[in-house]
């Protein structure tokens, strides 16, 4: 599998003339597929590289399993090359952002010296912005027939010669990716999440780039770039020399090199204070330089160098997928002042967001938080963590914060409290979540975005533990039948958001706090239940974490009493945007005493099964058969309104008693 592949001459010269025929679609392709968290220039690189690498050998050995001609192979010459451009991307999309550097060196054509390279804005990136939530097998089937126009069937053919663990229900997915006109929720439509129809022309495509120099100034300076650089590392060790205990520092070496100036605070990017309203970026990057102390320079130089050169007594935490490595250009400085005993650093470095803390006094007790920051906006960027002391915390909230407040998210019709704020953004000490113990409170944030970039906008963040919060939505319960176009989450403080919060807020203790971006309740189906039980609501909480992939928990919430669990699953497109069908089932016991078996569907489901210890049909988006006291599995099946079929999110209900 892993020797190269030979060919006869006339094969490879076929190769040739479809990989210059098709070559814009075929960068494409590679592109889309590509995992996004390698950045734009060293994506489009890789592009590129995937499909001119597509070319087979000549040779006199036949074709192996894994090249054009081997048994899975489909066999045309187009569908060859598209088979081993897709092995390729498929197989980079599942390496880390570190793994992807390292593939990057020694260069390899086609490489570009002294330039960046990207593609121009409201083109192929649209798409890639579309599918970023979506795994690598998803994007490439995407591709494949939503733009390329391949039937579904040749799409799982292509999909399955490539190496894709189930090109079937990765088809099934992309097929289910909303592209056009979407609503916000106030049912207004939303232009920007639509799908550009001119993508399909070919000049919309990754192998059309724009390009800028990279810094001149050193390339023209490279002799003395080596110096630059280690005089840069002699500060560092310095730095640690004057503040760590009596006894040397065991260091680690350099997750990776330090840029010239990257170390020198004075380089430090400051983003001036009105920038956020006049930008369409409204994310970290818009966010100002303040603190009492962001033109200390001692300070900054300390948490820089902290942060290219660790000893290991300097406690580190990251979110998953956040990479640790020192920084490649100057960051940006978002604050820099004391508190609570402590100084805090806060610096941005493209996708992600460093947090360094010391004493007050500069002598020692230094620690390092990493976050991603990736497609952040509004309320993902709307505050960060300056740390805790004890059971409360402060906060560094957004410029485009126009009013704070704080909420107890298990008392539903208790007000917001107002929070005060000071002039650099820091909120006054707030209660936290405890870790442990009972759970009779859920402290979280509900801020009000200035009406400078948003009109009545508020949301609630909630505090896991992490650098930063998360973002906590709702998404109601569906208006009619399945024409009615699917509703998107809206902020959890409304009425309805807020009832629904109140039982499942004291769940959020179970996540890790590190690596969640947001977590959505949908309420998407409702039923009656049986023995006059009343009527209850199916709910899936949806926890998304920065890199993608959620964990979800379906609950079953009767009109009295605590909800009932009803499934899990772990790192599943499930109740997000990618999975917007889903089927769920559980044993219940009535009033009266009598066990069933319910079923729910979101609002495509037209009808479900059950086989096993239950057999029972119903049309409709619910189903309540009697189930034995004793229990057994039960598998669940359902009928989409496309007529294609879903299965319960288990897979199978067990009996529980």
């Amino acid at each position: 599998m892993g020797t190269s592949q030979r060919f006869g001459t006339t094969a490879v010269e076929q190769a040739e003339a479809v990989i210059v025929e098709q070559y814009p679609r075929l960068v494409r392709l590679a592109y889309v597929t590509l995992p996004g968290t390698s950045g734009r220039h060293t994506r489009v690189l890789l592009a590129h590289k995937a499909v001119q690498r597509a070319l087979p050998h000549t040779g006199g050995g036949g074709p192996g399993a894994d090249g054009p001609g081997g048994p899975d192979s489909p066999g045309a010459p187009l569908e060859d090359v598209r088979v081993r451009v897709l092995r390729a991307s498929l197989a980079r999309a599942g390496r880390t952002r570190a793994a992807l550097a390292r593939l990057s060196w020694p260069p390899a054509p086609p490489f570009v010296w002294g330039l960046r390279l990207w593609p121009p804005a409201g083109g192929i990136d649209e798409v890639a912005r579309l599918l970023a939530g979506a795994s690598a097998p998803v994007r490439a089937a995407f591709v494949l027939h939503r733009l390329d126009g391949l039937p579904e069937e040749s799409v799982v053919r292509l999909l399955r010669a490539a190496g894709a663990a189930d090109p079937a229900d990765a088809v099934r997915e992309a097929l289910a990716v909303p592209v056009g006109d979407t609503a916000d929720p106030d049912g207004e439509p939303r232009a920007e999440e639509a799908l550009p129809g001119a993508l399909g022309n070919p000049e919309f495509d990754a192998s059309v780039v724009s390009a800028r120099p990279t810094d001149l100034l050193r390339r023209r300076r490279r002799v003395r770039a080596v110096g630059a650089a280690t005089a840069a590392l002699a500060v560092v060790g310095g730095v640690l020399a004057a503040h760590t205990a009596s006894r040397a520092p065991d260091a680690r070496p350099l997750a990776g090199p330090v840029a010239v100036g990257a170390l020198d605070p004075a380089r430090l990017v400051r983003v001036p204070a009105e920038a956020w309203a006049d930008t369409a970026r409204v994310d970290f990057t818009a966010w100002p330089a303040r603190g009492a102390r962001a033109a200390d320079r001692a300070l900054l130089a300390r948490a820089l160098g902290t942060w290219a050169a660790r000893s290991r007594e300097v406690p580190v935490t990251a979110a998953p997928g956040t990479p640790t490595d020192p920084p490649g250009r100057p960051p940006q400085l978002l604050y820099a002042g004391d508190g609570d005993g402590r100084a805090v650093v806060l610096l941005l470095d493209a996708d992600r967001v460093v947090r360094y803390t010391e004493a007050a006094d500069g002598s020692g007790a230094r620690e390092l938080a990493f976050a991603r920051t990736d497609e952040s906006g509004v309320t993902t960027a709307a505050a960060l963590s300056l740390g805790r002391t004890g059971t409360a915390a402060r906060y560094l909230l957004a410029p485009w914060i126009a009013k704070a407040g704080t909420r107890d998210l298990t008392r539903a019709g208790d007000p917001a409290k107002p929070l005060a704020v000071s002039a650099d953004g820091v909120t006054a000490p707030t209660a936290v979540p405890r870790a442990a113990g009972a759970c009779d409170t859920w402290p979280a944030l509900e801020l009000t975005s200035s009406a400078r970039i948003v009109e009545k906008h508020a949301f609630v963040l909630a505090d896991l533990g992490a650098l930063t919060p998360v973002h906590l939505t709702y998404t109601p319960l569906p208006t009619g039948p399945g024409a009615v176009p699917a509703r998107q989450p809206r902020e959890a403080t409304g009425t309805a958001a807020r009832a629904a919060w109140a039982p499942v807020a004291c769940r959020l203790r179970e996540l890790p706090g590190a690596g969640v971006r947001a977590v959505n309740i949908w309420d998407f189906a409702d039923s009656e239940l049986p023995d006059g039980g009343g009527r209850a609501v199916w709910s899936c909480t949806r926890a998304s974490g920065w890199a993608g992939p959620g964990d979800v928990l379906v609950q079953l919430r009767p009109p009295s009493g605590p909800p009932q669990d009803v499934a899990r699953a772990r790192a599943t497109a499930a109740c997000g945007r990618f999975g917007q069908h889903l089927l769920a089932g559980t044993r219940w016991r009535s009033p009266a005493g009598r066990w069933y078996q319910l079923a729910a569907g979101s609002r495509e489901v037209t009808a479900i099964t059950a086989t096993g210890a239950v057999r029972a049909e119903s049309k409709g988006r619910s189903l309540a058969a009697p189930a034995g006291a004793r229990g057994g599995a039960v598998t669940l099946t359902g009928r989409l309104a496309s007529g294609a079929g879903i299965t319960a999110l288990d897979g199978a209900t067990g009996g529980r008693d």
